[in-house]
């Protein structure tokens, strides 16, 4: 049986660029060389049909450790709780007090690039703390 090389993350949203650039800067990830033929992203996108132009951006971990994350638009607005979230890991091997002071300081970094802070779930005696946030457009994922 082939064993998978790669993921690649795909979220829907209105405006692929924006939400691009939050997640580019929330990781340190870096937007892919643009095509071959073409000195950036724009003049390819210039090239499209207008109704195209803007619908697609895309990340890569510069080190090529982590997924691919790629962005597409969609004409319907989110209409509920992600299934699926991503899960910021700055807290690993932290506990307690430690743990949730570097969990706020990331929250405060990315609030300043546009993120939402929603809520702070405490360690439970089972769970450690983990930080329950939403991207530019919405889009739930948790500093953990």
């Amino acid at each position: 049986m082939p064993s998978v090389k790669q993921v690649q993350i795909t979220f829907d949203c209105a405006e692929p660029g924006r939400v691009a650039r939050f997640w580019c800067r929330a990781l340190g990830y870096v937007f892919p060389p643009p095509p071959t033929g073409f000195a950036t992203w724009g003049d390819f996108d210039r090239t499209l049909p207008p109704e195209q132009q803007g619908s697609v951006s895309a990340c890569v971990d510069p080190s090529g450790v982590g997924p691919r994350l790629f962005f597409q638009r969609v004409p319907e607005e989110k209409a509920g709780k992600n299934r699926l979230h991503l899960d910021v890991r700055v807290g690993t091997g932290l506990v307690g007090a430690e743990r949730v002071a570097a969990l706020e300081a990331e929250c405060a970094r990315l609030v300043a690039l546009g993120a939402v802070r929603v809520r702070l779930l405490a360690a439970d005696g089972y769970n450690e703390s983990c930080l329950v946030m939403q991207d530019v457009e919405g889009n739930e994922f948790c500093l953990d």
